[in-house]
């Protein structure tokens, strides 16, 4: 595979005309570059690290094999590659002079181009984030069911969201958005487009959140879902979870999917009751 096969953009509608059926091609496994890339086109009028921003394609035979970019926060996302695809894709880029401030993909093309990015440039790659990757089977609604019901959240829940979307970035250690929410930047969180629902109890207590993402490509993203620790073991969490499911559906998603923590067998085991079948594994690498 030659480095040449890569072809790099800044341009999103170029990179979009080109790689867009690619990406929905595979709307599950593609379901962050989806979302990332929509909203960079939808944003353009925020600038911030838009010269760092670059699209990229690997085309041979006249066919896109995979893609990748780099966002305004600086990390490289790809999908997958071969180890030879990812490590040609890190040798190009580091002669090219780009240096992204880590790699998210699926864990076997992230380890690749970490590791050839280390040989490249010196930069020791550390592991923050990995996760499993679930899309919706058969949903399977949770019994018993917790008594209440489930209500999309207005304006005048926002406070109660943002509160609720920073402790949940706490339990999770997800700095950056704690900072951007603390800031008051929270349409530049990744919380900020999201469409956000409530499980309550029947005298109209919140006790659970979820959220779900705009269809992009035939499908739609779970993320987060969250219950304070104080209410959590009652059944909300797959309560909420299966409102905003069966909202995704009904909303045409033809592929719904989560991300969960590998080191939460709890909320692993709940999606899977839930209908939710694992499908791929990623990792996030920074590079020192």
């Amino acid at each position: 595979m030659l480095s040449d096969d890569w072809q790099l953009t800044e341009d999103v509608d170029d990179f979009l005309a080109r790689a867009g059926d690619f990406l929905r091609s595979r709307p599950a496994l593609h379901n962050t570059p989806l979302t990332d890339i929509e909203k960079l086109r939808t944003r353009r009028a925020d600038t911030r690290g838009a010269e760092d921003t670059f699209f990229g394609r690997l085309e041979s035979g006249g066919e896109i094999r995979a893609l990748c970019y780099r966002t305004p926060r600086g990390h490289l996302s790809a999908t997958p590659l071969s180890a030879e695809e990812a490590g040609t894709l890190a040798a190009h880029l580091a002669g090219l002079g780009h240096s992204p401030s880590g790699v998210i993909a699926d864990h076997d093309t992230a380890t690749a181009f970490a590791e050839t990015w280390q040989r490249h440039t010196g930069a020791t790659p550390v592991p923050f984030w990995r996760t499993h990757l679930y899309r919706l089977g058969t949903l399977t609604p949770p019994q018993p069911h917790p008594e209440g019901r489930g209500r999309i959240v207005g304006a005048k829940d926002r406070e109660q969201v943002v509160r609720w979307c920073r402790e949940f970035c706490v339990d999770v250690g997800e700095q950056s958005s704690i900072d951007l929410i603390d800031s008051g930047a929270w349409a530049d969180s990744r919380f900020g487009d999201r469409h956000f629902s409530f499980w309550e109890t029947p005298d109209g207590t919140p006790v659970s959140m979820a959220a779900a993402t705009s269809l992009v490509g035939g499908m739609i993203r779970v993320d987060p879902v969250y219950t304070p620790a104080r209410l959590r073991g009652r059944g909300y969490a797959g309560a909420v979870t299966v409102e905003v499911s069966r909202a995704a559906l009904a909303a045409g998603a033809t592929d719904v999917v989560l991300f969960a923590d590998p080191a939460n067998p709890t909320s692993n085991a709940l999606y899977q009751r839930l209908g939710y079948v694992r499908i791929a594994d990623f990792t996030g690498y920074r590079f020192s």
